[in-house]
Formats: structure tokens, C-alpha cells, sequence
């Protein structure tokens, strides 16, 4: 990465707004929220087995929306059991929302929630250094593991906590079906600070873990995104989802000229996007990974 760019994510104010209107502008929740009601019931049936409480952790769970989606399908597969929710987000912001967003939801009293802000590192940090042996049922990590120096050594603590029957979920964007992978095949060393952030996506996670003869299932969620005002020169709106789709804080002023026509030239091939009615709509698809505890 050229000295002159820094990572979006050393402007916490910059990288929500971006992120939020990545949320606006993509379908990614609504293909999380398919997965979570058509495909998870049936992971998390197989969770637990016949145990009356349940050790949950959300690693990176942001303001807790998608997390209160799982525990609702939880609930339905589990109707009985308590939950002990490791909650593990940076960020005092989203874990305020978070907070407010719990206190606002009827019937959660099933739930006990720990507060840890962390970063995923510092928490494996702490759980070391205080010997902690209990075991995790449900562990989930989605869109996270780009902010981790070494996101297959996460993977595999976050593993070696599973219980006998746990399950680790893992979200990423894909690497062989969305315009993601293409993008950071390219231009990885440009964009890529990694003292920060890894341009990793669900092709190397799963490299990983074949190399490690870990089992895990797979399960693609189409999802898209229009990018069309990134083509407008000086477009507030543009250069945020510029700054969300290299990672770079103020891409638009800080990138070599060069780099930032050969990224907006990638960013409308058949590759990354397809154009439709006049918009460019980029190829947001995610991918999930399920997977099993050490053998």
C-alpha cells in the first residue's frame, strides 16, 4: 500500500458512514437473512445436543442485528434452552446500538449477554492469558476476518473452542464468484495495508483449511450492489463506496492516478459488475463456511 493511502478503517466515523451505505446500496442483509431462515434452522438443530443452556459467541457482531436474527431460529430449534452470549465488537458505537437494540426486543430474557470490547485478537489474548477452558456451541464471525493479522490462525483458535458437537459460521465474500475476489487478485499489494486489514476472502479460508484437512460445508449467497455514482467524478456517495470497496480512506484524492483509473476500469468488466437499466451493479456474492470442531 503507497505510504500516501491509509486504511479506511483508521477513521471509525468514515468507515460506518461508508459502511452504512454499503448496507443501503447492497442486498447483503437480505441474503444473510435468506440464509439464516432457509439453511441455518437446520445447522443449529444439530447444536447442542440435548443440552439445557447453550455457549454462544458473536465475534465482530457489530450493532447485533444479524446476531438477533440467529437467535430467534435458535429459539424456535431450541425452545427450552438458556444462552450464554460472548458478545466480542471493537467498536463502543456499535456496541451501544447493540445494547439499545436488546433493550428494545421483547423476550430475550433467555439470553445472557457478556460485553467484551475487543478485537477478536485482544479476546483470544484474554481468554489465554486467563486459562478459560469453556467450550462454545455456536460461534460466528461474519465480515470479520479482514480486520485480523492472520485470519487462519483466528479460524483456528475460534475452533478450538468449539464444544464436541459446535459449529463455527464464517461469512466472507467469495472468491471465486464475486467481483471482491477479482478486485484483490489484482490490485492486493496496492490496497491491501496488512498490518490492518487482508483482502481475504472465502478462497483462501477454505485453501486454509483443506491445507489443515478441516471439514466444513459451503453455501453461496448471490448478493449485489450498485457502485454507479463510483463513476461520477466529486460524488460524496461515490467516493464512500470507493473508500468501502478498496479498503483506502479517501481513495478518490489519495490514489496514484493510475491505480485509480485501473481499479474503475476493473470495477466495470463482466468480472466485478454487470450494467443494468443504465446502472452498474457489482457482484457483492458471499460465501458461507460451517465449520466442524477439531477432531
Amino acid at each position: 500500500m503507497s505510504c500516501a493511502m491509509k486504511s479506511l478503517v483508521e477513521d471509525n466515523d468514515r468507515y460506518l458512514k461508508s459502511f452504512q451505505l454499503f448496507l443501503e446500496r447492497s442486498s447483503e442483509h437480505k441474503c444473510m437473512q435468506d440464509f439464516i431462515h432457509g439453511i441455518l434452522p437446520d445447522i443449529l438443530a444439530s447444536v447442542g445436543e440435548g443440552k439445557a443452556n447453550l455457549n454462544v459467541m458473536g465475534v465482530g457482531s457489530g450493532a447485533g442485528e444479524i446476531d438477533l436474527e440467529m437467535f430467534s431460529q435458535l429459539h424456535l430449534k431450541h425452545p427450552a434452552v438458556t444462552v450464554d452470549n460472548q458478545v466480542v465488537e471493537p467498536s463502543a458505537q456499535q456496541l451501544h446500538l447493540y445494547k439499545v437494540l436488546v433493550s428494545q426486543k421483547p423476550n430475550l430474557d433467555y439470553i445472557k449477554f457478556t460485553w467484551n470490547k475487543m478485537t477478536a485478537t485482544e479476546f483470544e489474548k484474554h481468554w489465554r492469558e486467563n486459562h478459560l477452558t469453556k467450550k462454545m456451541d455456536f460461534i460466528h464471525m461474519i465480515q470479520m476476518l479482514y480486520y485480523v493479522k492472520d485470519p487462519g490462525a483466528t479460524v483456528t483458535f475460534y475452533q478450538s473452542l468449539l464444544d464436541r458437537n459446535g459449529k463455527l459460521l464464517v461469512i466472507l465474500v467469495s472468491g471465486e464468484s464475486s467481483g471482491w475476489g477479482k478486485l484483490w487478485r489484482t490490485f492486493r499489494t496496492q490496497l491491501c495495508n496488512t498490518e490492518i486489514s487482508q483482502c481475504v476472502t472465502t478462497g483462501d479460508i477454505k485453501a486454509y483449511l483443506d491445507s489443515k484437512t478441516v471439514s466444513y460445508q459451503s453455501y453461496k449467497l448471490p448478493s449485489q450492489m450498485d457502485i454507479t455514482e463510483c463513476f461520477t467524478e466529486g460524488d460524496q456517495r461515490g467516493e464512500l463506496l470507493l473508500d468501502f470497496l478498496t479498503e483506502v480512506l479517501d481513495f478518490s484524492s489519495t490514489a496514484p492516478p493510475e491505480l485509480k483509473r485501473g481499479v474503475l476500469d476493473l470495477l466495470k468488466t463482466p468480472d466485478c459488475s454487470k450494467e443494468v437499466d443504465g446502472r452498474v451493479i457489482f457482484n457483492n456474492t458471499l460465501e458461507v463456511l460451517v465449520v466442524d470442531p477439531l477432531q
